[in-house]
């Protein structure tokens, strides 16, 4: 039997499809944002050929509100642009980060979706085929409607029993790079399959397939189970029936899921993984929750949890990912428990993440972040030390100064 892989390509070339053939999809979704959007839209002036906006998604996240006049004058050339040819959505400043709009509202399992970002298979969460392509890519898609790709070879990832406490869905995909290594999977689309689907939460997974690319694979997707269709129906009122997948693999992983401890990616890799406990007590200067990674409601949750009547010792930033996020966010109290912990809390933004905006890493300085790269001058200064890890061991680092088990707060 195929694959999910297999089963998606199939419908989207309408022919059946093996690994390393060379095939031409229709693409169901199209994206971009405000930093690579500009890109695409000069391609398409070159060529100066017809296209369609009709499966088009864009959302300003990167620049937002534009730290510079020329992200002003950039998003302002983009907005004419939709003024004109329209989109499937536009979401403007503030409504919340590409990935985490395609996840909530757009992407449904199945589908393929190409954007012009490398975290575009966060949508791989929902069982979407999912990759993030150049600004020439994404501008052929809008001009022909389609792309093409070798197809790749899928592995099984199986995801058996269940997490700790204080261990999360970020600490999985660190594991894995920890195991692995990046770019081992180039080539291939890692499919996971959870043994106790009910246990792991979506914003696990959006967190695991966001980092897929990370990972060098070409795509990650979760295969769909109930939580797949609870999500759905949840945030669109949507009934889904979820496919049957029971594909033939050459390769399997198996992950014992009670194994993972809390996890670090440690300067200047994303798989130099070490335990919490091997760095701890490394002072940090500042900490960064949010992100496409990271910006979800448990995130924001475990951080209010684990800082509320209490004080921040590093400066502490938290963007929820989206509009509707930093919302609920702020009906369940969080945003007053991390404000008033001493949080500077904003919505909607990547900044951060890219050293873009509201809040860049200085010179020497420590960083711990729960995005998902920490790459020499990633979120600043050439010379600042970024770590990555889970939002529960962020809040306590941001609490204590220095890097700590989020068990300390929260029990083993």
């Amino acid at each position: 039997m195929p694959s999910l892989t297999e089963t998606i390509l199939n419908r989207a070339s309408g022919k059946s499809v093996t690994p390393g053939d060379i095939i031409e999809i229709k693409v169901d979704l199209v994206a971009f944002h405000d930093l690579t959007g500009y890109h695409v839209l000069e391609v398409l002036e070159k060529v100066n050929t017809n296209f369609s906006t009709n499966n088009l998604i864009v959302a300003f996240d990167h620049m937002i509100p534009p730290p510079t006049q020329r992200a002003a004058e950039i998003q302002d050339f983009i907005r004419k642009f939709i003024k004109t040819n329209n989109a499937l959505a536009f979401h403007d400043i503030g409504d919340g980060i590409l990935h985490q709009l395609l996840l909530e509202k757009y992407a449904l399992p199945g589908t393929v979706v190409m954007g012009a970002d490398s975290h575009t298979v966060t949508v791989g969460a929902l069982g979407v085929f999912a990759q993030g392509l150049g600004a020439s890519d994404i501008a052929a898609i809008m001009a022909t409607g389609s792309t093409w790709l070798i197809v790749p070879e899928p592995i099984k990832v199986n995801l058996i029993g269940n997490l700790k406490n204080g261990v999360m869905g970020k600490d999985v995909a660190l594991h894995i790079l920890g195991q692995y290594g990046a770019e081992h999977f180039n080539g291939y689309s890692l499919e996971f399959y959870i043994e106790k689907w009910q246990n792991f939460p979506m914003d696990y997974r959006a967190t695991i397939a966001n980092m897929g690319i990370e990972m060098g694979a070409d795509t990650l997707m979760f295969i769909p189970d109930k939580i797949t269709a609870e999500f759905i129906k949840t945030n669109r009122g949507i009934d889904i029936k979820i496919p049957e997948i029971k594909g033939t693999y050459n390769e399997e992983i198996e992950i014992e899921l009670d194994k993972i401890e809390p996890l670090v990616a440690a300067p200047h890799s994303i798989d130099n993984i070490k335990t919490v406990d091997e760095v701890e007590g490394t002072d940090v200067d500042y900490v960064f929750i949010g992100s496409c990674t990271n910006g979800r409601l448990s995130d924001i949750s475990i951080a209010a949890k684990i800082l509320k009547n209490k004080k921040i010792k590093s400066r502490c930033i938290v963007i929820p990912a989206s509009r509707d996020v930093f919302n609920e966010a702020l009906k369940l109290g969080y945003i007053e428990t991390l404000t008033k912990a001493g949080c500077i809390v904003t919505f909607g933004t990547c900044g951060p993440c890219i050293g873009g905006h509201f809040g860049i890493a200085g010179p020497d300085e420590v960083v711990i972040t729960t995005s998902n790269r920490n790459f020499k001058g990633r979120m600043g200064h050439p010379t600042a030390k970024i770590y990555l890890a889970n939002p529960a061991t962020a809040a306590a680092t941001a609490l204590e100064g220095k890097i700590v088990n989020p068990r300390k707060y929260i029990g083993e």
